[in-house]
């Protein structure tokens, strides 16, 4: 006990010594114990630095100021870059989204050009469907065209009361040498014409045929008819069909041709590579004609189809190789679109014809005031090679075609007992009424042509495409 107390002496001696001056303190703790406190100056320090002002603490800020310096570089080259990056690729974005926006306009105006032609095609079949319940329910009165006489000197055009509504123009001041000018004809219905006539009949006995000759003669007997196909909508309600009696190449003599003819544009040509394809409904040829065609007074002959455009009195032909027009030329004075019509209508005013002979054109003119003109055709360039004038007017009888340069006319479409009752010889000049009975099987027959290779006449009778087989002879 006395050496420790020895030894703490000597240390605050030392202490004291060393340090120059020293306090010391005693006091009772909270404990109750005796609590002894001293404090000795530092040798070196003047003060206790603080906790933020040390050289270590300098350094340490130093070091840190210069890592933020470093960083807040590193971070703003990397912003930078980013932004640079970022800038390039909102630019191909923009590209993109311009790109396809473009596309997107382009294919809105597209949408509402299909619109459109679907509008124009709803539009066209509401106008077929109306005229279709408007050809059902028409009831059309007109006042029946004169029995056709006995003696053909009647028929001279001009003579009689029955023509007296075929006259020159009102205002007429030049006497009768005015009534040799066309008029200034003006269609309204761009559509078709129809058109009907009371004909009366002539009785005939159902004969079973006169003995055929191997050449030409005269028309004595018409067979039943025999139905090759039925038209499918209201655009064969009446049309044309053929075949080519000479046909060249590429198509053969057994190609069947077929126009529907209702509609204000008809420019479809199909083709059927023989009867049984065409009673099935296959063609194997569809042909777009550059010029619409009028009526249904088309034919085909040496492998051209031969019709008339419409609106006008120009009669084109089609050359079926090249698929082209191939020759056009206008049928002096002729009248069309309903200035002289068979008596169905269809706006009939020309009709081409083959037979024997080659190629004809039945038509009426101002100058024969309605009656029926006859003209044969130069079959390469349409030049009138020939004309002759019958007696007999064309809004009078149904149809019309040509045998042995020999003109016939059927004298009623609707009638189901119907007769052949004229005839005119282009070879004498001479036309004289006949009497050949004539079926009208569907009782619309809207076109009546002959086929000499064939030896029949196809007809157009209601939807109904029908044949018949025909005996030529001498007519007693």
């Amino acid at each position: 006990m006395w050496f420790l107390a020895m030894l703490w002496v000597s240390c605050l001696l030392m202490g004291t010594h060393a340090q120059g001056s020293a306090s010391f303190r005693r006091a009772n703790a909270g404990s109750g114990r005796c609590q002894y406190t001293f404090m000795v100056d530092s040798p070196t320090e003047a003060s206790c630095p603080s906790a933020g002002s040390s050289p270590e603490m300098e350094a340490l800020k130093s070091r840190l100021g210069l890592l933020e310096a470093l960083v807040a570089r590193l971070v703003g080259g990397e912003a930078m870059s980013e932004s640079s990056q970022g800038s390039g690729s909102q630019s191909g974005l923009q590209d993109a989204y311009n790109q396809v926006m473009g596309e997107n306009a382009q294919l809105q105006r597209e949408k509402q050009r299909l619109d459109r032609q679907v509008q124009d095609l709803q539009q066209r079949l509401e106008e077929l469907r109306q005229e279709a319940e408007r050809l059902r329910s028409r009831t059309c009165m007109q006042q029946p065209p004169p029995r056709v006489p006995q003696n053909d000197n009647s028929f001279r055009p001009g003579s009689g009361p029955a023509l007296s509504h075929l006259v020159s123009r009102p205002g007429n001041t030049q006497g009768d040498k005015s009534s040799l000018r066309d008029p200034a004809w003006h269609h309204e219905n761009p559509g078709y014409q129809e058109l009907t006539a009371v004909v009366t009949e002539v009785s005939a006995p159902n004969l079973e045929g006169p003995a055929d000759i191997s050449g030409c003669g005269d028309l004595v007997w018409v067979q039943q008819p025999e139905v090759h196909r039925k038209a499918d909508s209201i655009a064969g309600k009446y049309g044309v069909w053929m075949q080519d009696p000479e046909a060249k190449e590429p198509y053969g003599p057994e190609m069947v041709w077929r126009i529907d003819a209702v509609g204000s544009e008809v420019r479809q040509l199909f083709g059927y590579e023989n009867m049984d394809q065409l009673s099935r409904g296959f063609p194997t040829k569809v042909l777009l004609l550059p010029e619409s065609m009028e009526s249904t007074g088309a034919t085909m002959y040496r492998g051209s189809l031969y019709y008339q455009r419409r609106l006008s009195r120009t009669l084109l032909r089609y050359d079926l190789l090249s698929e082209s027009i191939a020759a056009r030329r206008d049928l002096p004075h002729a009248g069309f679109h309903g200035q002289f019509p068979y008596s169905w209508g269809g706006y009939t005013d020309i009709d081409l014809a083959i037979d024997e002979n080659g190629l004809w054109a039945i038509y009426s003119t101002n100058k024969a005031k309605g009656a029926i003109v006859i003209s044969q055709l130069d079959p390469h360039n349409l030049e009138v090679k020939g004309t002759w004038e019958t007696k007999i007017r064309k809004t009078s009888v149904a149809n019309a075609f040509m045998i042995c340069g020999k003109l016939y006319t059927v004298a009623s479409y609707t009638s189901p007992n119907t007769t052949i009752n004229y005839m005119y010889d282009t070879a004498t000049s001479q036309g004289k009424t006949i009497s050949v009975p004539f079926k009208n099987r569907y009782r619309y027959n809207s076109m009546v042509d002959y086929n000499p290779a064939q030896r029949k006449l196809y007809a157009w009778d209601s939807f109904y495409m029908v044949s018949y087989n025909v005996r030529l002879g001498k007519q007693e």
